[in-house]
């Protein structure tokens, strides 16, 4: 998890690829030491120096150009979609690259140029420091013509739902494949059991449930976990309830188990998405931006979302038997995702038209417990639209 999360950071890409530009230009005076003379080429003098000089002030251009693009999309996703997205073009891996590679350019043309002032290349050295210089700006070429065709989609509104649905999908597939996160179905707390309570208030980001499960054999006990990935944990909320003997130890190693932040991420919470995505569509249909258009464009993501989510979940054995995790309710999910377009947009039969549609298909394809779900959600979303509906057609 920490891994995971450490190399989708920009700062943490952009210093790789920085280290490696230094260990380019500085292996290049080590790998001329190498060769004989005669592979060593009279470039000219200072001819280097100015390709390096060049290649220095265009990437500090090019750097600033790109964070400026990044800076905008993100503020224009927060504003026109939801922040719950602005992570997703965080992690884009295109545009990270290509401020890495331009960020690590310039570190290349600059200790290449401090370099050849203190004297540390020889002829042959200089020839390689050339050809190194050369494979750079090709790289650099590459980079530019890749993000300038990124940029013209990057950050608008159809990209961040494009992105959303994305992550949302994934998340769902994972969730279908193991409900449990790997561990045994909910079953009733035992009275007598312990809870084991979080040090923060915050949202659980991560739980791991080899690690809960290695504590429950380890100690001869069963892990309820309560707070699911999504869940709040707070006062009133503890993180798990442990069944048999619970000391310190063991209520440290439970509750280590359990990443708390202070802001919901997508890796395991497969409602997330979901929120997010009616997040956009409410954002939308309110009055200042007034979008249907938008709107129906979510709902379609939404329809394609919940046909993953409708599969059949498996039943296989339990990898960790002595964890029980709770799953979310397929009501939860119809909320989150239908029921704040059914309020904003009750009142415009464009969107209306297409949530009754959207509800009624996916109950078409469903198991009857789910199928009863989402017509009950389809009556609702036509009660609330219908006094909405007359009192527009009375004024039209």
């Amino acid at each position: 998890m920490f891994w995971s999360r450490l190399l989708r950071r920009i700062w943490f890409r952009a210093a790789a690829f920085t280290v490696a530009a230094v260990m380019l230009a500085l292996l290049a005076g080590l790998i001329g030491e190498l060769l004989p003379a005669s592979a060593g080429v009279d470039l000219g003098q200072g001819s280097v120096d100015e390709i390096l000089q060049i290649l220095a002030s265009s990437m500090l251009a090019v750097t600033t150009f790109s964070l400026t693009a990044m800076v905008s999309a993100y503020a224009s996703a927060t504003t026109n979609a939801t922040p719950r997205a602005t992570q997703l073009l965080v992690d884009d891996p295109t545009s990270q690259n290509a401020l890495s590679t331009f960020v690590g350019s310039f570190a290349f043309a600059i200790v290449g140029i401090v370099a050849l002032s203190t004297g540390y290349y020889g002829q042959q050295g200089r020839t390689v420091l050339f050809l190194g210089a050369l494979a750079v700006i090709v790289i650099i070429v590459v980079t530019l013509l890749r993000w300038i065709g990124h940029l013209t989609e990057f950050g608008r509104t159809s990209d961040v739902i494009d992105r959303v649905e994305a992550a949302a999908a994934r998340v769902v597939q994972a969730f279908v494949a193991a409900p449990h996160l790997g561990g045994a179905p909910e079953v009733p707390v035992p009275d007598g059991s312990s809870p084991v309570w979080a040090n923060e208030v915050g949202y659980v980001t991560h739980l791991d449930v080899a690690a809960l499960h290695w504590v429950a054999e380890a100690h001869d006990v069963r892990v309820h976990v309560i707070a699911a990935p999504g869940a709040v944990t707070d006062a009133d909320t503890p993180l798990a309830r442990v069944e048999g003997r619970c000391d310190d130890d063991v209520a440290t190693a439970v509750r280590d188990a359990f990443q708390v932040d202070h802001h919901r991420t997508y890796e395991q919470d497969p409602r997330l998405g979901v929120i997010a995505l009616s997040e956009i569509a409410s954002r939308a249909l309110s009055p200042a931006v007034n979008d249907p258009g938008t709107a129906i464009e979510v709902l379609g993501a939404l329809h394609r979302v919940f046909r993953l989510l409708l599969e059949p979940t498996r039943a296989d054995e339990p990898a960790h038997p002595r964890v029980h995790v709770p799953r979310p309710w397929i009501g939860d999910f119809i909320q989150d995702g239908f029921r704040p377009i059914s309020r904003d947009g009750s009142g415009i039969v464009e969107v209306s038209i297409r949530l009754q549609k959207t509800l009624l298909a996916l109950a078409a394809s469903a198991s009857p417990d789910d199928r009863e779900v989402l017509e009950l959600a389809a009556a609702q979303a036509a009660e609330r639209a219908r006094p909405a509906l007359s009192q527009r057609g009375r004024f039209a």
